[in-house]
């Protein structure tokens, strides 16, 4: 009896669904499938191999992709989908109806929610162990940040003027490397950022292909303002490697 009643309790502990072909249909989630279970994936979007956005571009070559139809996914015979809670809501919406288990997760905007979303995500594809390590990672990145000195001023200028306000997940890394966000998240023209210049720009790394609304980040009449350049990789989505962004920015 007592043996029973022990693998009665095993069997509750274990993942309700114990997924293993994982579907993702969102870069975010791209990039949590292959941080927590390259094993499981039966397909990644297509934005997964772009270096210049994804954090796992040269992992993600070595999956097949999929396009965010439910034709092209049910093809695949996932057992899990991850999605974030916006985009492709017609497709998750269908696939949901076929009885396809989809997973929406949150995009936080504060290493607390990257915390809760990176939990998440590995209790949805069955391997909550997995987790803890890359948070222990993150958090040693941000404890190794010094204390500010005094305070710094900065400003996350990206293409045609949008900045990052406190609400953010670039507000969350520029507090976390000791920078004071300058910006209210609006959007931010050269004479205006010339009238009042921060003490730091932050810019995004210039692409390969720049344009009219990335000219302006490289105007000579910025040259005097110190600047931090940060892949943009590391913050359009959040996840466990955020922390990187955090210690670029702090040297």
């Amino acid at each position: 009896m007592i043996r029973l009643a022990t693998l009665v309790l095993w069997l509750a502990m274990l993942p309700a669904h114990a997924a293993e072909r994982v579907v993702s249909l969102n870069l975010c989630t791209d990039q949590l499938l292959v941080l927590l279970a390259p094993e499981k994936i039966a397909a990644l979007s297509d934005l997964s191999r772009d270096p210049a956005l994804s954090f796992v571009a040269v992992e993600a070559r070595r999956f097949p992709r999929v396009r965010a139809s439910a034709e092209a996914v049910l093809a695949l015979h996932p057992d899990l989908v991850l999605a974030a809670r916006y985009g492709a809501q017609t497709t998750v919406a269908l696939l949901e109806r076929h009885g396809v288990r989809v997973v929406r997760l949150d995009l936080p905007e504060d290493f607390p929610g990257i915390a809760r979303l990176t939990r998440d995500a590995a209790d949805a594809i069955g391997v909550p162990e997995r987790a803890e390590p890359l948070l222990a990672e993150m958090r040693a990145m941000l404890a190794s940040v010094p204390s500010p000195s005094h305070a710094t001023s900065a400003i996350a200028w990206e293409p045609r003027g949008y900045t990052a306000g406190p609400a953010s997940l670039m507000g969350s890394v520029m507090r976390a490397a000791g920078l004071t966000n300058a910006a209210t998240g609006q959007r931010l023209g050269l004479e205006a950022l010339l009238r009042h210049p921060p003490d730091v720009l932050i810019v995004p790394d210039t692409p390969a292909f720049p344009s009219l609304a990335t000219d302006m980040l490289d105007s000579p009449s910025l040259r005097a303002t110190p600047r931090r350049r940060l892949p943009p990789a590391l913050t359009l989505c959040a996840g466990p490697f955020t922390g990187q962004a955090v210690t670029l920015l702090s040297r």
